[in-house]
């Protein structure tokens, strides 16, 4: 059971005593929601995901240091590691700028370091692109537009075969994806996403939305007219939005019942 729902029987100041209490009451009750056990599989594939945002992290922090110790002497680059990659060498072998030899030696050991922790990510990429053929669930979620290798592993990481949650919406408003509920005295008000859930799985099924979105004017199946219908009346971010809650609906379909996305079907 996820903390927040066996605190509300917590009756007094926290202690072992007290939690086992909590927990024994909390776990009676017929509306409970229950945290899935992840197989050693599962874990694995998570574990893989963790440290390639870690290894992400220490790209962007290497990056981020390059560009403002080189701000910091006149010299100005745009944000991206593939910039970096090919300013730098010309920016070190340039002897007209500014910078130092002990500055020059100490850009040189960062850049080896960022080109190091770039190739990291490239080697997780590649290990998850693998997992992602092997798995029978995943290949049914690399189906649906908006989903990749990515977000399929972790994704079935996440959530198993989806039996946990009653129908797709529930597993949508698990992710957080669905409005915040503000309501009293009969009138119904709803206000932005409630953002719940697996932080980093719901950044995933956004930006993987977001290349649906900017391709979907050029095609005309009935999804990608939604897709184009909601960005031009919302904009491009709800529409984003709206259509991750949409490929997480659709993934619930598809891990529960083990069918095959199609086209011609999609709403």
């Amino acid at each position: 059971m996820s903390p927040q729902f066996v605190k509300p029987y917590l009756k007094s100041n926290k202690n072992d005593y007290l939690d086992a209490e909590a927990i024994g009451e909390a776990v009676q009750k017929p509306n409970m929601r229950f945290v899935a056990i992840k197989s050693v599989d599962q874990q694995a594939i998570q574990g893989l995901h963790r440290a390639r945002s870690l290894a992400v992290g220490q790209r962007t922090a290497l990056i981020n240091q390059i560009r403002g110790l080189l701000l910091e002497h006149g010299i100005t680059l745009p944000q991206g590691a593939h910039v970096i990659r090919k300013a730098m060498p010309e920016i070190l072998e340039d002897a007209e700028n500014a910078l130092g030899f002990a500055l020059r030696e100490l850009l040189a050991e960062l850049l080896e370091a960022m080109i190091h922790a770039d190739e990291r990510v490239g080697a997780y990429d590649r290990k998850i692109a693998v997992m992602s053929q092997q798995d029978e669930q995943c290949r049914r979620l690399l189906s649906i537009p908006g989903i990749g290798p990515l977000i399929a592993t972790a994704l079935v990481a996440a959530v198993g075969s989806g039996q946990v949650f009653k129908n797709g919406r529930e597993m949508a408003a698990w992710l957080g994806l669905v409005p915040r509920q503000h309501s009293t005295g009969g009138r119904s008000v709803l206000l932005g996403i409630s953002k719940r859930g697996d932080t980093y799985l719901r950044a995933l099924l956004i930006h993987g939305a977001r290349a649906v979105v900017r391709c979907a004017p050029k095609k005309s199946d009935r999804r990608s007219c939604w897709v184009t219908d909601v960005a031009r009346r919302r904009g491009s971010n709800i529409a984003a939005v709206a259509l991750a809650n949409k490929n997480v609906r659709t993934a619930w379909v598809l891990l529960t019942r083990g069918e095959t996305y199609h086209v011609g079907n999609a709403v």
